[in-house]
C-alpha cells in the first residue's frame, strides 16, 4: 500500500456521459463559508452600538425645568409650541439616547407625569432634560 496517491494521481478526471456540469459558480456556493456561529454577527454590532448615559440635571436646571412646565400649564389653551429634549433608555444595554422633538402641547398630565402633545406623543417628565418655549 503507497501513502502518497501515486496510484490515483494521474487517472483521468471522472466526467458524466448523462448529467451536465455543474456550473463553477453554483459550485463555488457549495463550498462558501457558512455562519458557524448563527447571531455572532448581530451581537458584535450591538455591542458596538453606542449609548449615551442619562444626564442628572442639576439643582438649577430642575428649577428651569419647573418654571417652563408651569409656564406651559398657563398658556395650555394656546396649545404652545415647544421643542423638549428627554432621554429614551435603550431596551437592550446600559444608556440610551437623547431624542428632541417638537410640536404643540396639548396638556401636562401631572398624574401620569407626561407631557401630552397634541399629535398623542406623551413624553415623560422625569426623562425631560431641556424645555424650549417658542413664541407664537
Amino acid at each position: 500500500m503507497q501513502d502518497n496517491y501515486e496510484d490515483i494521481m494521474y487517472l483521468p478526471h471522472y466526467r458524466s456521459k448523462i448529467r451536465q456540469a455543474m456550473p463553477l459558480r453554483d459550485r463555488a456556493a457549495q463550498f462558501a463559508p457558512f455562519a458557524a456561529l448563527t447571531g455572532y454577527d448581530a451581537a458584535i454590532s450591538e455591542t458596538a452600538r453606542l449609548t449615551d448615559r442619562r444626564i442628572e440635571p442639576d439643582d438649577e436646571t430642575v428649577r428651569i425645568l419647573n418654571e417652563r412646565v408651569r409656564q406651559l400649564r398657563e398658556r395650555i389653551s394656546e396649545k404652545p409650541e415647544a421643542t423638549v429634549t428627554f432621554f429614551v433608555p435603550d431596551l437592550r444595554k446600559a444608556g440610551g439616547k437623547y431624542v428632541t422633538v417638537h410640536g404643540r402641547v396639548r396638556r401636562v398630565d401631572e398624574f401620569e407625569g407626561t407631557l401630552v402633545l397634541t399629535d398623542g406623543r406623551k413624553l415623560p417628565l422625569a426623562d425631560v432634560i431641556e424645555i424650549s418655549m417658542n413664541q407664537s
